[in-house]
């Protein structure tokens, strides 16, 4: 009777503390000024896999922070509780571990950031669900994980209750199964045996070496690396630790960077190869643009005559009265194409293969290609239609600063309709761009230069010429509709007053 009623009092708090903690992940692209999205929430019953217990309780969209672990039943006192990597969002299998906020040793709250992952689409912080101590962190800074797979382990010093059930609803034995008493008696390949860092395992791994075999010279018998490296060099594995440690210690442990995260052309006195994994937006873009060589593309070139662009620039600097703003080209030639993509729908949709139809999409969310130290990544603005000139300056301000901070949100990334890449910000005429699929067109853009131009009568006189180079998906678009709609863009730049005149 004791235990059925500890099961039934179980259920009851389970079932009372969804409301307050359940924040699922949508894919879906928010609205830049978002309401709570109306959901319910569900959940499997032990009995059986295909019986659905329905709780019609209100949950809102969680973009950028996940809870890392779904409990299963209460635990008792002094255990150690595995702590997966959640799913971070629809359609993700892993993710990159980028950094570490805790330490083997630390204490952690119930909600504690505990590390950062990148995936495909951002990069999430995970946190949390239990208060207790970090027994053993099992990745490192730069390890792909599968979502699922445990990131660390918590010895938790209280009973807690899980804040909701995913698959076992009662405590069952199976729902117990990773739960271990730290008090009970260790054995060797105990995790809570061996003190040493997720860097110190890895490098064990990387020369055969039993962390058990190892003494540790550190605090408390912690094994450093200097222990792994000179056990290594009495084995013979290693013909220099001291090199070898020098080498190792590259790599930091908390932002997991290492010198030179990317492939460069300087060499610092090594001619040895070197591998260089992709990682996170590198990855996906090895993904999209594999499948967008694959869709038959057309180009479209023109110059464009930015004199009155120039001007206009100048003009809403030298009243620019707020510090925060920085006045540049872009935010003008976005409104200005979200003006002509009013008159030429067709420019602003998707093409579904499949179905073989065209959305037209009826909000503007034009993405800005961006380079930034983590890879090439394409946020976008939303509902640039809606927008003065002014707002789409503060709002490209904001992507630009989260894009080399490498803190963009899932929503910032999904839904772009098209896509505009300023190369001119790096140098060059005009590039080749390739399209960011579903995405019918894309649109490169060189620097603003002077140049000499004639006149009809023969005079030479400067001009400040930019060139347009438009993708196009052929199936969908054919070069007279992409020709007028870069006239019709092209009116908008070179007569602001048009802007202005047919500006909502």
């Amino acid at each position: 009777m004791m235990i059925g009623r500890r099961i039934f009092i179980l259920q009851k708090r389970s079932f009372t503390s969804v409301r307050r903690f359940l924040c699922p992940y949508t894919s879906q692209a928010p609205n830049p000024n978002p309401s709570p999205a109306q959901g319910s929430a569900s959940f499997r019953s032990a009995g059986s896999r295909s019986s659905i217990l329905h709780f019609n309780v209100p949950y809102i969209a969680v973009n950028r922070s996940f809870f890392s672990s779904h409990a299963v039943a209460d635990l008792p006192v002094g255990g150690i509780v595995d702590v997966p990597l959640a799913q971070t969002g629809e359609g993700i299998a892993e993710c990159e571990l980028l950094k570490w906020f805790v330490q083997e040793g630390d204490q952690i709250e119930e909600f504690q950031p505990i590390c950062e992952v990148q995936s495909d689409k951002a990069t999430i912080e995970i946190t949390s669900r239990y208060k207790g101590k970090v027994a053993q962190i099992l990745y490192v800074p730069g390890d792909i994980v599968k979502v699922g797979e445990t990131l660390l382990k918590i010895v938790v010093e209280e009973a807690q209750v899980s804040t909701y059930v995913l698959e076992n609803p009662t405590p069952t034995q199976e729902g117990l199964k990773n739960i271990k008493p730290c008090d009970s008696e260790l054995t060797k390949n105990d995790i809570c045996g061996v003190l040493s860092t997720p860097a110190v395992r890895n490098l064990a791994k990387q020369h055969g070496v039993d962390l058990n075999d190892v003494k540790g010279t550190g605090k408390d018998g912690r094994i450093l690396k200097e222990d792994v490296l000179q056990y290594a060099f009495q084995k013979g594995s290693i013909k220099d630790p001291s090199a070898s440690l020098t080498s190792a210690s590259r790599r930091q442990f908390l932002g997991g960077e290492e010198d030179h995260p990317h492939p460069s052309g300087e060499v610092l006195g090594s001619y040895e190869d070197k591998t260089v994994p992709l990682r996170g937006f590198q990855r996906t873009m090895v993904k999209s643009m594999s499948m967008a060589a694959k869709v038959p593309h057309f180009h479209y070139v023109d110059e464009i005559n930015c004199d009155a662009l120039v001007e206009l620039k100048s003009s809403f600097q030298n009243t620019n009265s707020d510090p925060d703003v920085k006045h540049t080209f872009l935010p003008t030639l976005i409104k200005s194409l979200s003006m002509a993509l009013s008159k030429y729908p067709l420019m602003n949709s998707c093409f579904n293969e499949e179905l073989l139809e065209v959305i037209l999409k009826g909000s503007h969310n034009i993405g800005i290609a961006m380079a930034t130290p983590s890879g090439l990544v394409v946020p976008n603005i939303k509902n640039v239609q809606s927008l003065s000139i002014l707002e789409i300056t503060k709002e490209l301000s904001r992507l630009q600063l989260l894009a080399l901070d490498n803190k963009l949100n899932p929503a910032d990334i999904c839904g772009g309709t098209l896509t505009l890449s300023n190369i001119g910000a790096i140098g060059g005429k005009f590039g080749s761009p390739l399209l960011n699929l579903p995405e019918v067109s894309i649109i490169a853009i060189g620097r603003i230069q002077k140049v000499p131009q004639f006149t009809d009568d023969g005079n030479i006189y400067p001009a400040s010429i930019m060139t347009v180079n438009i993708g196009a998906d052929h199936r969908v678009l054919d070069g007279a509709t992409v020709a007028r709609f870069c006239g019709e863009w092209k009116q908008f730049i070179e007569k602001p007053e048009l802007l202005m005149l047919h500006m909502k």
